[in-house]
């Protein structure tokens, strides 16, 4: 068994939460005992890892700075492990290598990069550990520490359908975040690999976008009162999913083969507004099946201009490209919709 064994540390006393111990080390010890995950996706869909790409530019910032004499870092590289790391009653950290790096850097991915490609003198990095009882509580710590950081929010969200007990602003958003990806990964789902995510960059249609849709119908739509993640992954799914799938058949001329910059179908106020009438047709007519949605949306035909030509408001006309991502946008062009919808209803 190899092992590599730092002493002396510092161990505060701090929360019953994961154990944390402070020490130095060099950039090649860190690179041993931890390693840099990047985010992705198995090929069944499956998240692994949570480090956002690594930017060149920003490591040879650093690296260029660490090359004079008179660097320092007082930022510590914080090292996160679930396994294979313990620390002793005087304060002895005991890391088994044996099988290759057990811990994971959470935050510093950045700094660590550029010291490694330093080789002119000995620099040490001060690191800050903790020591987790499982993977869950890992990813947990890490979204936690992160979430104050300049860190990208899609990533975050990405993150959220794994973790469990979190700061409520950001548990409001887990029921979003766990349809969110169903909805990409799912190969029976209307919109399979067609939300761009962190693993998924080639995506047509923002993660954020879906996922303001989803809270909106959360909140106070057709997915309301929707309690658990089986019932989410179920009967959620299954309405959004065909609404989709009638959206694409109703409007295919102004879905296939375009982006958010050449239909505002595919644009945040086109989806927002199109969340607000899958939850009106949903609750007012308890519409389920594509074929149900189809029929609600019979009454759009004609009267949108996703691609081309000028909507007509009443009070205004607006051409088709003039419809931006903003709150006031997104409540005309909602209401014009769900206005369409129910008059067509009522006849």
């Amino acid at each position: 068994m190899k092992q590599i064994t730092f002493f002396p540390t510092v161990a505060p006393k701090q929360g019953s939460g994961p154990k944390v111990v402070c020490f130095a080390a060099s950039p090649q010890q860190v690179a041993e005992i931890a390693r840099v995950e990047r985010i992705g996706r198995s090929s069944e869909g499956k998240l692994t890892g949570f480090q956002r790409p690594q930017i060149a530019a920003h490591i040879r910032e650093i690296r260029d700075y660490l090359s004079q004499d008179d660097a320092m870092l007082p930022n510590a590289i914080v090292l996160a492990f679930s396994k294979g790391a313990a620390i002793s009653k005087s304060g002895k950290l005991t890391i088994d290598v044996s099988k290759g790096p057990p811990g994971w850097v959470v935050d510093g991915q950045q700094r660590l990069m550029a010291s490694l490609g330093v080789e002119t003198r000995k620099f040490q990095l001060l690191v800050s550990a903790f020591i987790c009882p499982d993977m869950e509580e890992l990813n947990r710590q890490f979204i936690l520490i992160n979430n104050t950081r300049p860190l990208a929010k899609p990533l975050i969200y990405e993150l959220l359908p794994n973790v469990k007990r979190l700061p409520e602003r950001l548990s409001d958003r887990t029921g979003a975040a766990v349809l969110t990806e169903a909805l990409n990964y799912t190969a029976s789902s209307s919109l399979h690999g067609l939300i761009h995510q962190q693993t998924n960059p080639e995506g047509l249609v923002k993660d954020t976008l879906i996922q303001k849709v989803l809270m909106n119908s959360l909140q106070q739509g057709a997915l309301r009162g929707l309690d658990g993640r089986d019932a989410l992954l179920k009967r959620g799914f299954q309405t959004v999913s065909e609404f989709f799938w009638a959206v694409r058949q109703v409007f295919a001329k102004d879905w296939d083969d375009h982006t958010a910059k050449t239909s505002r179908l595919l644009h945040g106020a086109g989806l927002v507004a199109l969340g607000y009438v899958m939850d009106e047709l949903s609750v007012r007519d308890g519409a389920k099946s594509r074929q149900d949605f189809i029929k609600g949306l019979k009454p759009l035909v004609g009267h949108t201009h996703w691609t081309s030509g000028k909507w007509d408001f009443g009070a205004e006309k607006r051409l088709w490209n003039s419809i931006q991502n903003t709150k006031s946008d997104y409540r005309v062009l909602s209401h014009h919709l769900v206005r369409l919808v129910r008059r067509g209803g009522r006849r």
